[in-house]
């Protein structure tokens, strides 16, 4: 803690303007993320009154216990250390989307990497799953960061093991951006399996938490930590899910904060996808490309998904009558005027005009005393 926490003496002199960044830089250690009393006392005092009034006691008691570990300058410090830097609010690199989480929007985020958040999170899709993901699920997952690198939007996920770590993989290869955002302090990748693809981001791209550095991951953190995600991202894709999975809680929050949810379809059998199903029969989008995904995490009308063209038959654009003769011609040998007006149900003159333009289409070939389907154009 430095002297001016310390004494008291001269704080002008000492933080100048940086009182309220070193105080958020407390206030993220002394709170847990959610902490709903903690944002409520900043929001009505400000982040250097509110941390005045708990050094003097007057804060909730869990707060108070934290205090004797208290140390903002050391972990700015060691953020430094790590070519890093804290953003609060009232910078301009501080991402939009935060302030539709109201109060449970985080007190600052220490960042890694030389990816800038606020551009970088104007068009951003938050690819997101489950760890026990299948090799279906990785494809889809790379696929679709592969192509928002391709269309320069930014791939947001959590760095967990199997969706997550897809996603980021599938960004960095394409030489796209992507934001690892963590349940820990950002100088401790985890999980340890990831060491090297979180470093790898923090060098190309911005590993971020909301808590300082030398911080633990905990349950209570992983699940406040989706709310970043969502809000981070101007849609939230599931890619896999399980019955019961963190990426479902990201949606959750996207939801909440009127965000588009989409779910990526896998087979109705397996459980890795059961949660998906369940995101769309509650009226999540369905994505199946990143030309889906594009269009809905983008500016409206930017991205418009290309409808695949149906492939044509040549029987489309018959008319009823010639379509039913069609239809009675057989594949291999030649039907008589009598077996293809039972068949068909029509008069022997309408079988005949018929097959006059069927002929002229190229669709009905003349076979000794019959008719067939020309073999070419076998429909």
């Amino acid at each position: 803690m430095t002297a001016a926490w310390e004494s008291g003496v001269d704080r002008d002199d000492e933080l100048d303007r940086d009182d309220e960044r070193v105080a958020r830089a407390a206030w993220s250690r002394l709170a847990e993320p959610g902490d709903l009393a903690a944002r409520e006392l900043v929001e009505a005092e400000g982040a250097v009154a509110a941390l005045a009034k708990v050094r003097a006691g007057r804060g909730e008691g869990r707060w108070q216990a934290r205090l004797p570990d208290l140390d903002p300058a050391q972990d700015l410090a060691t953020l430094r250390r790590l070519d890093g830097r804290l953003l609060i609010p009232d910078d301009e690199e501080w991402p939009v989307g935060l302030a539709g989480l109201g109060l449970e929007a985080p007190f600052c985020l220490w960042v890694r990497g030389p990816l800038s958040l606020r551009p970088a999170t104007h068009r951003a899709a938050a690819i997101v799953g489950s760890r026990a993901s299948t090799p279906y699920g990785e494809r889809i997952a790379t696929d679709l960061a592969d192509g928002c690198a391709a269309r320069g939007i930014t791939v947001v996920s959590g760095a967990a093991y199997g969706i997550d770590g897809a996603a980021h993989r599938g960004a960095l290869a394409a030489g796209g951006s992507t934001i690892a955002v963590l349940a820990c302090g950002v100088e401790r990748p985890y999980p340890r399996g990831h060491e090297q693809l979180i470093n790898r981001i923090a060098q190309e791209g911005a590993v971020v938490s909301e808590i300082p550095p030398g911080s633990s991951p905990t349950r209570w953190r992983f699940i406040e930590r989706n709310r970043l995600i969502a809000a981070l991202s101007r849609a939230t894709v599931v890619v896999e899910a399980a019955h019961r999975s963190g990426a479902m809680g990201t949606a959750a929050r996207a939801d909440k904060l009127s965000l588009p949810v989409a779910a990526v379809p896998g087979p109705v059998t397996s459980p890795s996808s059961y949660g998906c199903h369940r995101l769309l029969r509650n009226g999540a989008i369905c994505v199946t490309s990143a030309d889906e995904l594009a269009e809905i995490c983008g500016p409206i009308g930017e991205y418009l998904a290309e409808e695949l063209p149906i492939p044509g038959r040549v029987q489309d654009g018959l008319d009823p009558r010639d379509l039913r003769v069609f239809d009675a011609l057989p594949l291999r040998t030649g039907a008589g005027l009598l077996s293809l007006t039972k068949t068909a149900g029509l008069e022997a003159e309408s079988v005949l005009a018929s097959l006059g333009r069927l002929e002229l289409r190229r669709l009905a070939l003349r076979e000794g005393g019959g008719w067939r389907r020309a073999p070419s154009r076998g429909g």
